[in-house]
């Protein structure tokens, strides 16, 4: 549910991820002292074009402005991702 009005000019991209405050990722790809398959929990998210995150990983490592080419959601962040995707296909 959505805290404010996006502006009309904002438009997302197709497919962007749509994490919030706490949810569970893996990076997708290797970053910056973290390998890929690391585990994460996003402790930012911002953007309203470009939806980012900034990641606590489970080695200690944090980064920000990482997105869908690099994080993929896990576990209940996972499932919420796809009811919604579902509920979306059927409109």
């Amino acid at each position: 549910m959505p805290y404010w009005k996006a502006h009309s000019l904002a438009k997302p991209h197709a497919n962007q991820l749509d994490l919030r405050k706490g949810d569970k990722v893996v990076a997708t790809v290797e970053l910056p002292g973290v390998p890929a398959g690391t585990a994460g929990k996003v402790l930012l998210a911002n953007g309203f074009n470009w939806f980012r995150y900034r990641v606590l990983f489970a080695n200690g490592v944090e980064l920000g402005d990482l997105d869908g080419r690099h994080l993929e959601p896990t576990g209940k962040t996972a499932k919420r991702l796809a009811k919604r995707a579902q509920r979306a296909a059927k409109t």
